[in-house]
């Protein structure tokens, strides 16, 4: 949640609030679910302040985290603080198939600016490194559509082996950091979970079928179901194109299952499953860590596949 959201108006809720903020960092959270219901008296329309409440209350193992999530989603209905997600996480409500787009865009319009120190210095964040050792030995490309680019890490493994590469995210943020680095020739804002004619990745210059790699590094487990993805990447792949990417892995879990962390993972029958269902070949199959989360390794499942027909 970022600051700027993080504000209700009113000087004694904020400072209330900031109060609970310091009690939380210090592990008392039934103390910060107090003083934040204090704020919440003085601006109750707060929308973000009751994502926070329920936040401090799911912390504190209090029922009543429930109530305020759902305040939340009353207040902001396109829910950018993703209570959809924390109501299936705590067992109020079936998990979603796929998370708010507005949520998403918001967390990594948020994370752009610290995306590459956090992720890869911080977290060992390794994928987009591992995924390019997949697709070199296919090396060179013609034409290489980056979904879910961020600020270019995997852009930066493949630029030079391949004529045009074109990203494309969610994130209006991660796109301008993205194009700072001077990696792209085509960069789009995007949404995976839409059409295809509703996704942004086609048009008068962004024909159909256009790529021989597209790559998604690190981008599915916010995604949820692929039932769209999939449709997507067939559009976008030429006759007998790669398409790689990586999931986080739902180990014994049949399908896709929504973490804690508030991402997906998928199992790899799944997905064998749907490459099959959209003619994709299987060409290579890697399980790895694929980051740190919480001092604890995520398992990963990396993929390299080839359009058949």
């Amino acid at each position: 949640m970022s600051m700027s959201q993080f504000s209700s108006g009113d000087v004694i809720a904020d400072r209330r609030a900031d109060y609970a903020r310091m009690l939380a960092e210090g592990r008392d959270f039934a103390a910060a679910a107090e003083l934040m219901e204090q704020a919440l008296e003085l601006a109750p329309g707060w929308a973000a302040g009751w994502f926070r409440l329920g936040e401090y209350r799911e912390k504190a193992e209090l029922e009543t985290a429930e109530d305020a999530y759902r305040r939340a989603l009353e207040l902001e209905p396109e829910d950018v603080f993703g209570a959809t997600l924390k109501l299936a996480v705590i067992g109020a409500s079936d998990a979603p198939d796929q998370p708010p787009s507005r949520y998403v865009e918001s967390l990594f319009d948020e994370y752009a600016e610290r995306f590459d120190t956090a992720l890869v210095e911080k977290l060992d964040y390794s994928v987009p490194g591992k995924l390019a050792a997949l697709v070199l030995p296919h090396a060179p490309f013609v034409l290489t559509v980056d979904l879910g680019c961020g600020t270019g890490l995997f852009g930066a493994e493949i630029k030079e082996h391949t004529a045009r590469l074109e990203g494309f995210d969610l994130s209006a943020n991660m796109l301008a950091k993205a194009g700072e680095k001077g990696l792209y020739d085509h960069l789009g804002q995007s949404d995976l979970s839409l059409s295809a004619e509703e996704s942004g990745l086609f048009g008068p210059d962004l024909p159909l079928h256009r790529a021989d790699l597209v790559s998604a590094a690190d981008v599915l487990m916010y995604l949820g179901s692929l039932e769209t993805v999939f449709p997507l990447v067939a559009d976008l792949l030429a006759p007998h194109g790669l398409f790689a990417f990586s999931v986080e892995d739902a180990a014994e879990e049949e399908g896709f299952v929504l973490r804690d962390s508030l991402r997906y993972a998928h199992s790899e029958a799944h997905i064998r499953l749907l490459l099959a269902h959209y003619r994709l070949e299987l060409l290579e199959i890697e399980r790895t860590t694929i980051r740190m989360d919480a001092g604890k390794p995520v398992k990963g499942i990396l993929f390299l596949s080839r359009k058949t027909a």
